[in-house]
């Protein structure tokens, strides 16, 4: 005999978390089904322990433009395992409030993996629990190259268990994890190679972004080898790693070699089979746009479905679910659209909305207007180094509709959100120009470009 709920939600990350709680927010009786710590990705390998070791090579380039606004610095180096061991603190105090949060709405924690029964039961250490609604959301994991010696590797997720910063590390691979991941390194010391398979680096974004990241990570003396698929990595007498590429190119010596080549959905041994749960081409559970899987009562949301693998999307996909399901919100769903993101190099890099060359595509070249500017923001007009902010506005019509907005510079970030507002909003070009600027900010330039 089952338990029965309203809700299973099978997963206890960002999107699990958000379901759940809404769910019971709505009087929902719910259980949450996870073996692991709570979180998921973001809060123990990704999103919180990654923003504290950015912020740590942020300080560290800091340190670098301090004595050209007149401070006299000596430092000590970086103390990795001590920062690592606060950060690992903090990501333990995030798993407890978590499940404070959890009990404080009535949600029913089950420490173990999930598998289904069928479409309405599922399996968890001794325990049947059933329900008319099932969420799965179980993430994803790094996925790593079938090469020879690949277990010599890291994974993004083996990024956070280095006791020690290495002295000298590859980062293999184009994604914005591997850019994020290469400017730390080096902006706490290491000496850093960025292995491509081609020649640029994110590829899916607009390409003044990856042209502006490749040339800030080679501006902090970051190698980068084009051309560089790899093919075995070896490790030496020495204890050494070595990377063999395309070519027969040996690359190395290395103390570390780091993979961040893309996420594989987190699907297997959940039985996905016996509740008649079907897969897309990719390996991820495919979605209609209510969440809704292929069968009835199963939904999926997160990094699972692979569509558009960022935190806040899980948990806006989670939300919008339960106020359908429970909240009596009919028809309520998330849009995938104009989802604005940050990747955090040095500098960071924000977008939201079309492409350039998706906005020619969608609207027709003659009803596309760019706007480009760069410009040495005023922090580094009496820096040695001149770090450029980069940007621009794509927008269409006669009226000029903003549909796509891009940064690359300090504080894109913190900036980009309520330019994300506007542009969901259909904000039009003359929008941003009758709005007054801030002065002096890097952010006055989209409100005064011409």
């Amino acid at each position: 005999m089952s338990d029965e709920f309203d809700l299973v939600v099978i997963g206890g990350g960002s999107g699990g978390l958000a379901a759940a709680q809404r769910a019971a927010e709505y009087g929902a009786r719910v259980a949450l089904v996870e073996s692991g710590p709570l979180g998921g990705t973001c809060v123990n390998v990704g999103c919180v322990p990654k923003k504290i070791m950015w912020n740590a090579a942020d300080l560290g380039s800091a340190l670098i433009d301090a004595p050209d606004y007149g401070f006299n610095l000596t430092t000590q180096g970086h103390d990795w395992k001590g920062l690592k061991h606060k950060r690992d603190a903090y990501v333990s105090l995030l798993n407890g409030i978590y499940a404070a949060n959890l009990a404080k709405r009535n949600v029913e924690l089950v420490r173990a993996r999930a598998s289904f029964h069928d479409a309405h039961t599922v399996s968890a250490a001794d325990r049947t629990l059933g329900a008319a609604h099932i969420i799965i959301a179980t993430g994803g994991r790094p996925a790593m190259p079938t090469i020879p010696g690949v277990e010599l590797g890291l994974s993004s997720d083996g990024f956070f268990l280095l006791p020690e910063r290495p002295r000298r590390v590859a980062v293999v691979g184009g994604s914005y994890i591997a850019v994020e991941l290469a400017a730390i390194f080096a902006g706490l010391g290491s000496q850093v190679t960025l292995v491509l398979r081609g020649e640029s680096v994110l590829r899916s974004f607009e390409p003044m972004l990856g042209e502006a990241a490749l040339k800030s990570l080679r501006d902090e003396g970051i190698e980068v080898a084009t051309h560089a698929a790899p093919s075995a990595l070896v490790k030496k007498p020495d204890g050494t790693l070595e990377l063999e590429v395309a070519g027969g190119r040996q690359l190395g010596p290395f103390d570390a070699v780091q993979f961040a080549i893309g996420r594989d959905a987190v699907v297997e041994g959940m039985g996905l089979v016996l509740a008649g749960v079907a897969l897309n081409a990719r390996g991820y559970i495919g979605t209609d746009k209510f969440q809704a899987t292929n069968v009835p009562g199963i939904y999926a949301i997160g990094d699972v479905t692979g569509r558009v693998q960022l935190t806040p999307v899980a948990i806006a996909a989670g939300r919008r679910l339960c106020d359908r399901l429970f909240g009596g919100q009919a028809g309520r769903y998330l849009d995938y659209e104009n989802i604005p993101t940050v990747i955090f190099g040095h500098p960071p890099i924000g977008t939201v909305g079309l492409t350039e060359h998706a906005a020619r595509e969608r609207f027709g070249s003659e009803n596309v207007r760019v706007f480009r500017s760069s410009f040495v923001p005023l922090y580094h007009a009496i820096t040695t180094a001149k770090v450029r902010v980069e940007m621009k506005l794509v927008t269409t019509g006669l009226e000029e509709r903003i549909v796509g907005v891009h940064i690359v510079g300090a504080g894109a970030d913190e900036m980009l959100q309520g330019f994300a507002v506007a542009l969901r909003m259909g904000a039009t070009k003359q929008d941003f120009d009758d709005t007054v600027a801030i002065h002096p900010t890097s952010a006055e330039e989209l409100v005064t470009m011409r």
